[in-house]
This record gives C-alpha cells, sequence and structure tokens, in this order.
C-alpha cells in the first residue's frame, strides 16, 4: 500500500538534508551553515551530493534560533532561485522560544509549501481551535505538513485525532524523531518499530521519515530505509561519519551514507 499523496502535495524526498538546526554554532563546526547565503551554498552542495529536499532552519543576526518570517521569505527565494529542484521545508520549531500562535502566524505568513511541525509544541495548551483551524488550513491551502513525533505516544495523539476528524487524515507527512538533543538520550534503531507498528490505527498510509541524533545517526537511517521509510540527515543532529571521523560538511554526510549503503 503506497501512502496518499492526493493532491498538489509532493511526497517526501527519500534524502532531506537538515544542515544547521537551532542550537549549534559554528563554534561547535566550522562549516555549520548559519547565514541565508550560507544556508543556499549548502543546499546546492547536498543537491549535488544526493539530497531531494532541505529542512531548513534560520538565525538572527546574533546567530539565534529565529521564527522571523521575512528572513524565511528571503530564504526561500534564494533557493528557489539555486536549487529550484529541491523540496524547501521550513520548520516552526519553538525551541523554548515560540508559543503556538507564534508558530501558527509564521506558517501563515510565508505560506510556505511545506512545513514541518511539531505536534506537542503545537498542542502544549490543548487541542483547541486556533490549532485545529491552523491543520485544516494547512491542508486546504495544499501546505505540505510533516508531523514532527518525538515519540510514540506524540504518534498516538495523532492517530486519535485523525480518528476522531480532527486532523486531516490524508496526505500524511512523518517525522519519527530518535533521542533527544543534549539530554543523553541514545538513538536507538530499534525505536523505529514503535512508531511503524502504529501505523495501521491511520486511515492511509503516511509518508514517513527518521532523522536521529547522535553517533548512531547513521545506523538507525540504514534501518529506516530498510523497513521503508525515508530519511532526513545534516548537522542538526549530527557530525560525524559513520566511520567515526568528523565531517567535512553536510554535502559529505550525504555522499558517505549513500556510497556505503548495502548492496540489495
Amino acid at each position: 500500500m503506497t501512502p496518499d499523496l492526493s493532491g498538489s502535495v509532493p511526497p517526501l524526498p527519500d534524502i532531506m538534508i537538515a544542515p544547521n538546526g537551532a542550537r549549534l554554532q559554528k563554534t561547535d563546526h566550522p562549516a555549520l551553515p548559519v547565514t541565508i547565503a550560507e544556508t543556499v551554498t549548502t543546499a546546492l552542495a547536498c543537491a549535488r551530493a544526493g539530497a531531494g529536499g532541505i529542512h531548513a532552519h534560520i538565525r538572527d543576526a546574533d546567530g539565534n534560533h529565529t521564527l522571523d518570517a521575512g528572513l524565511y521569505r528571503e530564504l526561500l527565494t534564494e533557493l528557489a532561485r539555486v536549487v529550484p529542484e529541491m523540496q524547501h521545508q521550513i520548520t516552526t520549531e519553538a525551541v523554548g522560544r515560540y508559543s503556538p500562535d507564534e508558530q501558527i502566524r509564521l506558517v501563515r505568513t510565508v505560506q510556505p509549501a511545506a512545513v514541518s511541525v511539531s505536534l506537542a509544541e503545537l498542542t502544549a495548551g490543548g487541542w483547541n481551535r486556533p490549532v485545529r483551524d491552523f491543520y485544516r488550513w494547512c491542508d486546504e491551502s495544499d501546505i505540505a505538513v510533516q508531523h514532527i513525533l518525538y515519540s510514540h505516544d506524540d504518534l498516538r495523539h495523532l492517530v486519535r485525532l485523525c480518528s476522531e476528524g480532527e486532523m486531516p487524515a490524508t496526505r500524511l507527512q512523518l517525522l519519527f524523531v530518535l533521542g533527544r538533543y543534549g539530554q543523553g538520550v541514545p538513538s536507538e534503531p530499534g525505536a523505529i518499530a514503535g512508531f511503524t507498528e502504529l501505523l495501521p490505527g491511520l486511515a492511509v498510509t503516511p509518508d514517513w521519515a527518521v532523522c536521529a541524533f547522535g553517533r548512531s545517526e547513521t545506523e538507525c537511517l540504514r534501518e529506516a530505509e530498510r523497513l521503508g521509510g525515508k530519511i532526513r540527515i545534516g548537522f542538526e543532529n549530527n557530525t560525524i561519519n559513520e566511520d567515526g571521523t568528523i565531517a567535512r560538511d553536510n554535502a559529505e554526510r550525504i555522499s558517505q551514507f549513500i556510497s556505503s549503503r548495502p548492496l540489495s
């Protein structure tokens, strides 16, 4: 059974690069892109290495995570010019700074083709009318929402919302997050099965991907591909190659992942 991708929402790319995230800085890795120009240059290198999409964060003048609509519009304009073949996905990640209302306002203002949204963050204040209306508006506007799911309980919540008709249940795109940033929670390949076991509870087969924090990232992404999923890879989650060396840049993470795939 293939995912329901009706309408104009494109499928998730097999490989999406997450080049920067919200927390790391140049002091963590000199090749981490923090400006719009650096992010666009990184996107081009990663497209050439084999990535079909980019999950992009933006930073303010001090290098801090921001949900600035103007900066996101600038980034999307440049990505469309330089790498039009890639899928361009923005994020609403709160990082403890932004409320659900501010996250919703970003998407309604920018109206991107694709966005990743944490179900847990957006429903932190409960499942209310603004949140419900936001998800329905995205569906009606053909905005591809990838639901960030940090736990099996997050997915159970999504399944319940879909079954009750509260959440649009077609064209579902999911991201299973393994591990946690800076919390010492390891990324375990076996955790993917806990997510996939819940998918039969949905009325349609979703389009799903995995990201994983830390040095076990590659192992987890290999398991995701083995189970039929897609992957999000890059410095947002990990800067270490499979052989334990520090990656030169995001493009190297992709090229090494692709070149060392097991022979089928």
